[in-house]
């Protein structure tokens, strides 16, 4: 169930809508001035905002800019009497997703809004699958996944202990940047470095498992006397 901030200070009209949707299974949050309308939009989830530009207590302009300053992707229809082109212009270039004109058919105030929900729920998956792709690291071959606690090379799954893999993330999240033996100590251990002996292992170990050739890594380089980085790849 969607729902729905109504910021109409007509009652009759705004008692209308929030009927007519809530027939349609949307939950609908009523409010009748701008300050009421901001109140609620903090204090609960809204996946859709109606909003008539003629508010008694603050110019619907103005509140456009507020709920975008707290929620820039929230889509937005706005209702008026007016259909002045800088009207309209004005609120889109507030960032306003539709306009509807006064008289209007609840039929058409329903497809429209059904129209952006459409639009938004889109977004928000892309949106939901590039913070996923983020949690990916990847270098050349070399794959560290997040959200699954897995490193792959090629493709194929590669079995390292938790330390191994907090190094190799450290290491993967800062491509090209070296960190001293005592830097990862502290950051992977979160304590401080007192004998630092430990990473020069788990580094040879972690080379023996993610290295066609560990003599020779393609991954896992050490600058000699300062400490170790994942090389970038082009």
């Amino acid at each position: 169930m969607y729902n729905i901030l109504l910021i109409e200070d007509d009652t009759a009209l705004n008692k209308a809508i929030s009927v007519y949707f809530k027939k349609e299974k949307f939950h609908v949050l009523s409010c009748f001035s701008g300050q009421e309308a901001l109140d609620t939009f903090s204090q609960n989830n809204s996946d859709l905002i109606i909003l008539d530009i003629n508010l008694p207590d603050l110019s619907g302009f103005d509140l456009i800019e507020q709920i975008k300053i707290m929620n820039l992707n929230i889509p937005i229809l706005i209702l008026s009497a007016c259909d002045l082109d800088s009207d309209i212009l004005h609120g889109f270039n507030l960032g306003a997703e539709d306009y509807v004109t006064k008289p209007f058919t609840p039929l058409e105030l329903l497809a429209r809004v059904n129209s952006q929900l459409r639009r938004y729920r889109r977004f928000m998956e892309k949106l939901g699958d590039k913070e996923k792709t983020q949690n990916i690291h990847v270098i050349g071959g070399l794959e560290l996944d997040e959200e699954r606690v897995e490193v792959r090379v090629d493709g194929e799954l590669v079995k390292v202990t938790p330390m191994e893999y907090k190094i190799l993330l450290l290491l993967m999240k800062n491509p090209g940047r070296v960190f001293s033996a005592d830097e990862i100590y502290e950051r992977v251990w979160n304590e401080r470095a007192v004998n630092t002996d430990t990473i020069m292992v788990h580094v040879r170990n972690i080379r023996e498992k993610i290295e066609i050739n560990p003599k020779e890594p393609k991954y896992l380089k050490v600058v000699w006397g300062v400490g170790y980085k994942i090389e970038k790849q082009a």
